[in-house]
């Protein structure tokens, strides 16, 4: 039994030293014409990040902090809280191209239907084209946020290869 212990541990450090165990990489499933991966496989050795949900900045203060005319329209607040997450992202050492998972609420009322469409285009500035890396998304109708004047919260998983 000792020597099958011998042998299998030997055999684990020729593979390390040789680089048979090399490092894995996040590998992406992607969808033909689609701005999200259907899958996301994180490996191992990788670090995981969880960024909490991030909500837009007020970007008109003459406007009432409680109002959407403060935040702006869902393509303007998509596009404030993807540039917050990149910026918390960057002081990690992360890119948005490490982002694996991301979870989207955006609210959908009878008196504010819900804008996919104006999310779509503040996503497309992050995701696809020059950053290709896409993540698995969901994305979530809800009846309100916290403050009624945020029309999106958006929250990330990001995951990078320990080297």
């Amino acid at each position: 039994m000792k020597s099958a212990v011998r042998l299998a541990l030997g055999a684990a450090v020729a593979m390390l030293l040789t680089g048979s165990l090399a490092a894995q990489d996040v590998v992406r499933k992607t969808v033909p014409n689609s701005p999200i991966a259907s899958s996301v496989q994180v490996p191992a050795n990788a670090i995981t990040y969880y960024l909490s949900g991030q909500v837009p900045s007020i970007a008109n203060k003459d406007a009432d902090p409680r109002s959407p005319q403060a935040y702006g329209d869902v393509e303007a607040q998509t596009v404030n809280i993807l540039e917050k997450i990149k910026a918390s992202l960057e002081s990690s050492g992360l890119t948005m191209g490490d982002v694996v998972k991301m979870q989207v609420y955006l609210v959908h009322t009878d008196k504010v239907p819900m804008d996919f469409k104006g999310f779509s285009q503040g996503y497309s500035k992050f995701f696809g084209g020059s950053q290709p890396n896409l993540p698995a998304r969901s994305t979530m109708g809800v009846a309100a946020l916290v403050n009624p004047g945020w029309l999106v919260e958006i929250e990330v998983t990001a995951a990078k290869v320990a080297k």
